[in-house]
C-alpha cells in the first residue's frame, strides 16, 4: 500500500491507448448490464469513471449517466468524447471523496470500475453510494480479487491490493444493499509489478438498495 497519490491528470492523454484497459472496460460493463439489466428510464453514477470507457459503454443503454471522478484531466477526456459524439444524457462531475467531496443526485445503477482499490475507507464509500441510490437500485463494483501488490506496476495511491469477495459482500451488507452476489466479470493477463506474467482475476460484487 502506498499513501502517495498517483498523478491521474498527467496519465488522462495516454490513458486510452493501452488495449488491455480498454478491453477490460468493456468486458466489465457487458457484465454490468448482464446483472443490472439497464433500460431507457435508468438513471445511472458511474464512479471513477476516468475517460469514460464504461460510461461510454453503458451510455446507450440507460436514459442518463454522470461520470464522477477525482481527476480534472479524466473528465476533460471525456467531456471531449462526448462533445464529439454530441451524447446529451452524459454529464461529468469532479468530486474527490479522499478529500471529503461528496456524492450527489438520485441514482437507478451506480457503477464503479477498477476505482475501489484506490479508496482509503471503502465502507464509508459504500454508505455514501447508498446515500444516493434511489429505491431498488442497483450498485455494481468491479475491482480486483486479492492479488498481493502484484498487478500494478506502481502502487502508488493503492489502498488495497485486490478484495477478499466475502469481507466486500458483508461490506456490501452493512452499508443497506441486500441481495448481494458476486460473480468473475474479466480475467487480466499482464506483467506484474516483478514483471512476471500472471492471470488476475476482476470480480463484479452487486447489490440492491431495498425499495
Amino acid at each position: 500500500m502506498s499513501i502517495q497519490k498517483r498523478d491521474f491528470n498527467k496519465e488522462a492523454a495516454a490513458w486510452d491507448e493501452n488495449p488491455v484497459r480498454v478491453k477490460l472496460a468493456l468486458e466489465i460493463a457487458q457484465a454490468m448490464r448482464e446483472e443490472a439489466r439497464p433500460n431507457a428510464a435508468t438513471m445511472a453514477l458511474d464512479f471513477g469513471c476516468g475517460t469514460g470507457l464504461v460510461t461510454l459503454a453503458l451510455q446507450p443503454y440507460v436514459g442518463a449517466i454522470t461520470g464522477v471522478d477525482s481527476s480534472e484531466g479524466m473528465l476533460g477526456v471525456l467531456r471531449a468524447k462526448v462533445e464529439r459524439a454530441k451524447l446529451p444524457n452524459v454529464t461529468t462531475r469532479l468530486v474527490d471523496v479522499e478529500a471529503g467531496g461528496r456524492l450527489e443526485g438520485r441514482y437507478d445503477l451506480i457503477v464503479s470500475s477498477m476505482t475501489l482499490h484506490h479508496i482509503r475507507n471503502v465502507a464509508a464509500l459504500l454508505a455514501q453510494f447508498h446515500a444516493v441510490a434511489a429505491p431498488s437500485a442497483v450498485l455494481c463494483i468491479a475491482d480486483l480479487d486479492e492479488e498481493g501488490g502484484r498487478f500494478h506496476g506502481d502502487n502508488r495511491g493503492v489502498f488495497h491490493f485486490g478484495f477478499d469477495r466475502a469481507r466486500l459482500r458483508r461490506d456490501f451488507e452493512v452499508a443497506g444493499f441486500v441481495d448481494v452476489r458476486d460473480r468473475t466479470a474479466a480475467r487480466v493477463t499482464r506483467p506484474g509489478a516483478d514483471g512476471a506474467v500472471r492471470e488476475f482475476t476482476v470480480m463484479l460484487m452487486t447489490g440492491r438498495r431495498e425499495g
